[in-house]
């Protein structure tokens, strides 16, 4: 996760631990956290750069509940240490974050929360358990983003965590990265960005060959092995989700089937965080990490149980608002045909629009754009859809899928964002070889396409909750 998008974080989790109760007995609660700088060797001897963060006072009888946190993509483990200290701390947690294999003061190579960083989870749980002052058995996890895939995988792979808080992160690695194999080129660009360091030779060439614009046997081998969500069905940890309902990156998607798979206690909270195009507002931060607090004290350290399991969906735009939902929430789909013909030239786009009677309407769940074409072929390798509101600079949602014949039927489907549609504004599609924001892209066709009739098929709450 970018940190021009949660360093705002800091500034407003120092209030989480006013609004949570406490399961660690008052006398021995103190706000006054101590972090000490160290170094933890994992189990093949990488040099793990960590920050521990302890509260104040003596131990309870057991030692202090822990939790291993882990950071997003371009951040280091101060970060999460900083809200250890004025969230976590003050509520009796120990808190043990550490810079990612690769990234960083760690030594190395970057695997994106591969075997390696399982197992380093795995290590830096023992390590932790293994305190005096720390309980071994009440040990919780809480992870952003890349954090957040850690949290995940470790946990799938039987890392014995009392409750987990896995944030805007993703299940399923593969339709993340490249939806209907075609792969997010614009994403996966800025994701290199942030890790300048060695990666791990497997994961580089899965993504080079993302880059290219093509999935390899080497990409579905690297995203297969960061995974969690064929073991989903067997977790029972209570597990409390955090996902944007805008997020171009990790899609709604990526939470919503993780929910469905859960057997054990679980919430999810979709909110106006994440990746862009969320917008993070401040003050809805402290709503969540509030509830995030609260989970970890019950399932962790055996507080009262002041959060409770369902689906929790703020409202859009972010106003203070929330509506809760005892299971994901109902949904229909609309869907409606752009009539028209055009002629597109190398690098040309099509607009088309329509007004949707009723509203307003709200976003959820899986869409798609069906286009009637003929002229592709070799000269238009892929179509890209864009979903728009009129006078909106901001995508509702996007997709692309590949051109594989000279003409028919191309379904391109969407990616799975919640979006408010203002009654009476106009809904536009805009067909092109690559999305409009670069996201999805392609070189510019080598001959002309013909576009034919557009179908849009949206996906939306039965009753939308947003105004």
């Amino acid at each position: 996760m970018h940190r021009t998008r949660i360093v705002v974080l800091i500034s407003l989790v120092v209030l989480v631990c006013a609004g949570a109760a406490s399961a660690v007995p008052a006398a021995t609660r103190s706000t006054a956290a101590t972090t000490q700088e160290l170094t933890i060797a994992a189990s093949d001897g990488t040099r793990l750069s960590c920050g521990l963060i302890l509260p104040g006072g003596s131990p309870p009888a057991g030692g202090w509940p822990g939790l291993l946190l882990f950071h997003g993509l371009g951040q280091r483990h101060a970060f999460m240490d900083t809200i250890a200290n004025v969230a976590f701390a003050p509520a009796g947690f120990a808190s043990l974050a550490c810079d990612a294999r690769g990234t960083g003061a760690s030594n190395g190579k970057f695997g994106l929360d591969g075997p390696a960083e399982v197992q380093d989870a795995r290590d830096l749980f023992d390590w932790l358990a293994a305190r005096p002052d720390v309980s071994d058995t009440e040990i919780g996890a809480f992870g952003l983003s890349l954090g957040g895939g850690a949290v995940w995988n470790a946990a799938a792979a039987g890392v014995p965590f009392k409750a987990i808080v896995p944030a805007i992160s993703w299940t399923s690695l593969l339709p993340a990265l490249a939806p209907a194999h075609l792969p997010k080129v614009g994403l996966v660009k800025r994701l290199e960005q942030d890790v300048p360091g060695p990666w791990d030779p497997a994961l580089a060439k899965a993504r080079d060959d993302l880059l290219g614009d093509v999935v390899t046997p080497s990409v579905n081998a690297a995203t297969t092995a960061r995974s969690s969500r064929p073991k989903l069905h067997a977790l029972t940890v209570p597990t409390f989700i955090l996902q944007g309902r805008h997020d171009f990156l990790f899609d709604l998607d990526q939470a919503l089937t993780a929910y469905r798979l859960l057997s054990g206690p679980k919430r999810l909270y979709l909110g106006d965080l994440g990746h862009p195009p969320a917008s993070n507002p401040q003050s809805e931060q402290l709503v969540y990490l509030t509830q995030v607090v609260g989970w970890l004290e019950h399932y962790v350290a055996g507080g009262p149980k002041l959060v409770g399991d369902g689906v929790v969906l703020a409202h859009d735009p972010w106003k203070g608002t929330t509506t809760s939902f005892r299971n994901l929430p109902p949904t229909r789909h609309v869907s409606v045909n752009l009539l028209g013909t055009k002629v597109l030239a190398p690098g040309g786009a099509v607009s088309r629009s329509v007004r949707l009677t009723g509203g307003p309407f709200e976003t959820f769940g899986d869409g798609s754009v069906s286009v009637r074409y003929s002229g592709g072929g070799r000269a238009w390798t892929q179509l890209a859809a864009t979903v728009s509101v009129q006078g909106k600079a901001t995508p509702v949602t996007e997709g692309a899928a590949r051109v594989t014949k000279a003409a028919g039927l191309l379904r391109i489907p969407l990616m799975d964002e919640s979006v408010l549609l203002a009654r009476g504004k106009k809904v536009v599609v805009r067909i092109a070889a690559s999305s409009k924001d670069g996201i999805f892209h392609a070189p510019p066709g080598q001959g002309n396409i013909t576009i034919g009739r557009v179908t849009l098929d949206l996906s939306l709450l039965k009753r939308a909750v947003s105004r």
